[in-house]
């Protein structure tokens, strides 16, 4: 036989590579009962990374507290008195502001839904706590804006910043909420500047990005212009570049709004400010879903509010042209408007009481109606909900955390996991990979057996060497050596540091909420490409549950389900599934027309059409869906630790809570870690896609 010949008929390197890790894996799971180190990292190995985080930063508290809490203090008074300004103007004031404000934002349609969200705040009671929830915002978005201009700019003029911002930014942006606050309550204490100060940090990654991506943006004819006009290297970028990527960098201000706010309420935690987060928060844990409802649709609103008042002013960018004659009136309607209204509602406040304080004798507040309602639906639908719940704990959560070898049961399953139960297990297992070799390959084939180990053993059961080597190799495979040693050195420190156990219950937990929104989001996302009616109606529910803050998922679920799991879950679903739907949609879509064209002239049926031709080109994209869910998952993970979930996120709102920094850098590094590998896995598996089907170069 020649060599082309035996070559040919030799297993391909990146198979052969997996049938030595099969090897590897079986061995494993065979010794895993008398070698206990392969499922449990030994103590002995560990190094003592959170005694030397601990021991940095007692050092640097000592020597820098004085400075931190001096910062605190000057931050803390223009903080104080904004809310004191907010909570003593009267209250047609500040409706007439907001509302002219989203007219020249969006028109007359944006400007009544603020009235109307404004007067429920009033109606319901919660007035004060909204006007301290706006104060810290109010606080912290300019100084995000700030923190983020400073960093775009330095990024954009020099590569060599660029080179440390672009990596800084990826872990800002997947390091847990939580685990903001942990130093900066140990440097600042306990206070709302807390979490003004997160909310500022946490918050300035999407203006850094968009400045960045709007000034490299800019069209050479204009830059060219500008220096054609004489102007220097100063005025060619405040002057003209800045202008020019206006747009972009409003995005960017929308989105910072939307985070700083979303991170005002988490820092609620800390308290003291007594703003509707902590109201939302001390409601929840004292198990009060009427009083948690009405303070949840407070944030929800504002919420709203701000993202269509800031996401206005951004699409109408370069429409709004500023009179340069005529009276001051005429040339600045909107603050002639505005001051307008403070002299009137001064002038009304003085005439009547009324218009001063809204009388607490017209408050409505249907607290305990709803805690009724509550309670009728869950004695009615107790067993319905309870079904779903029980079912999918045991069926599917249960045997992902801990293996359907010590899941199954008489009792659930309806058999014990013998040992005829496991050869026959296996069997079904084989017989679906070899239907999966037959339909996608080889590869199909290495999904069904990594899937099958997981289902049976479970995180918690799955030997850590086993985990480890097949996310390197799936790392190497797809986005090549310095993908994979990424991963590995990420899984090392996490197994290093001993965060391994609680790692594999977070990668449970996000796994199985990954899986749910992927297969229920790609199939939505589907219907709504091919029906224009299911988008419009998923569109507006898409835009709600992106903008809610992630503290107001916990509500309802919590109020039927309680805590647990299955409540986790819930929530993780809920604010992760969007990216799924709209990516599938877009996606499909954007599919070339030509291509259609071509399938429907060679007498492709419209299902046809979808599974062979929009389907697989629009695989980039709903992969980029993908990678969104894992990062909202995992972002919604360390939230989910408030309805009593262990893992990471348990870990990281423990150390919060008992100010304990080297474990809350552990946690929430290995959270970012998580995200971080996933991120890179799945973008470099779109991009060889991209590549696969020409739409790149």
């Amino acid at each position: 036989m020649s060599p082309a010949h035996l070559r040919a008929r030799l297993p391909a390197p990146n198979l052969l590579v997996w049938l030595v890790f099969g090897v590897l894996a079986i061995l494993c799971l065979i010794l895993r009962d008398d070698e206990k180190w392969l499922v449990k990292y030994p103590k002995d190995w560990m190094l003592p990374i959170e005694a030397g985080l601990e021991f940095l930063m007692d050092w640097f508290t000592a020597n820098f507290k004085p400075f931190f809490r001096l910062i605190s203090d000057v931050l803390e008074w223009p903080m104080r008195g904004l809310q004191a300004l907010l909570q003593a103007s009267p209250w047609p004031v500040t409706i007439a502001i907001v509302a002219i404000i989203a007219y020249a934002a969006q028109g007359w349609r944006l400007a009544a839904f603020c009235i109307a969200s404004l007067f429920y705040m009033m109606i319901v009671g919660y007035w004060d706590e909204s006007m301290s929830t706006l104060a810290l915002v109010g606080m912290s978005v300019p100084l995000s804006l700030m923190i983020g201009f400073v960093m775009g700019l330095l990024g954009f003029q020099f590569r060599w910043a660029r080179r440390v911002i672009e990596p800084t930014l990826d872990v800002m942006q997947t390091v847990p909420t939580f685990a903001y606050l942990i130093p900066i309550l140990i440097l600042f204490g306990i206070g709302p500047v807390v979490g003004m100060v997160a909310s500022a940090v946490y918050a300035s990654p999407p203006m850094v990005r968009n400045l960045m991506l709007g000034l490299q943006r800019v069209p050479d004819n204009v830059i060219e212009s500008g220096q054609m006009s004489g102007c220097s290297a100063f005025q060619l970028l405040f002057m003209v570049r800045i202008p020019a990527a206006t747009h972009t960098i409003m995005i960017g201000v929308n989105q910072t709004i939307m985070a700083a706010l979303a991170m005002v309420i988490i820092a609620a935690i800390i308290g003291g400010f007594a703003d509707i987060g902590w109201e939302v928060l001390s409601t929840m844990r004292k198990a009060q879903t009427g009083q948690s409802l009405l303070a949840g649709l407070v944030i929800v609103l504002i919420a709203m509010m701000m993202d269509r008042i800031s996401r206005g002013f951004a699409e109408r960018t370069g429409e709004i042209h500023v009179r340069r004659s005529g009276n001051y009136i005429a040339r600045h309607p909107w603050l002639s408007s505005m001051a307008t209204a403070v002299v009137a509602g001064t002038l009304l406040s003085w005439a009547a009481p009324v218009f001063s304080a809204y009388p607490e004798a017209w408050i409505i507040y249907p607290a305990e109606d709803l805690n009724q309602a509550v309670s009728w639906f869950t004695r009615n639908f107790f067993d319905t909900t309870d079904a779903i719940k029980t079912y999918t704990l045991y069926f599917f959560m249960l045997p992902m955390k801990a293996g359907l070898e010590r899941i199954a049961r008489p009792g659930s399953w309806g058999f014990e996991m013998t040992t005829m139960a496991s050869v026959i297990y296996w069997v079904i297992l084989v017989a679906i990979g070899g239907l999966a070799a037959r339909l996608g390959g080889w590869r199909s084939v290495v999904a069904v057996a990594l899937l099958g180990i997981l289902f049976y053993y479970g995180a918690s059961g799955t030997p850590w060497p086993v985990f480890v080597v097949a996310v390197t190799l799936i790392a190497l495979q797809v986005g090549g050596w310095k993908v994979a040693l990424f991963a590995f050195l990420g899984m090392a420190f996490m197994l290093l540091s001993g965060a391994w156990p609680r790692a594999m219950l977070s990668f449970y937990l996000t796994a199985t909420s990954v899986i749910i929104c992927f297969v229920a989001g790609g199939a939505l996302g589907i219907w709504a490409a091919q029906n224009d009616r299911v988008s419009a109606v998923l569109r507006p529910i898409n835009d709600t549950l992106q903008t809610m803050p992630l503290f107001v998922f916990l509500i309802p679920v919590v109020m039927v389900f309680l805590v647990g799991d299955f409540s986790a879950l819930l929530a993780i679903i809920m604010y992760a599934i969007v990216p799924a739907i709209r990516y599938t949609e877009h996606g499909i879509r954007q599919v070339d027309p030509v291509a259609i064209e071509a399938a429907r002239m060679m007498g492709c049926t419209e299902r046809q059409i979808l599974w062979k031709v929009r389907l697989p080109l629009a695989i980039p994209e709903i992969m980029v869906g993908l990678n969104q869910v894992v990062m909202f998952a995992l972002a919604m993970l360390v939230i989910a630790a408030l309805v009593g979930t262990k893992g990471l996120g348990q870990w990281v709102y423990d150390s919060l809570t008992n100010a304990r920094f080297g474990q809350g850098v552990i946690a929430g590094g290995s959270m970012a870690l998580m995200a971080m590998i996933a991120d890179r896995i799945i973008q470099s598996w779109a991009a060889s896609k991209k590549r696969d089907l020409g739409l790149s170069t």
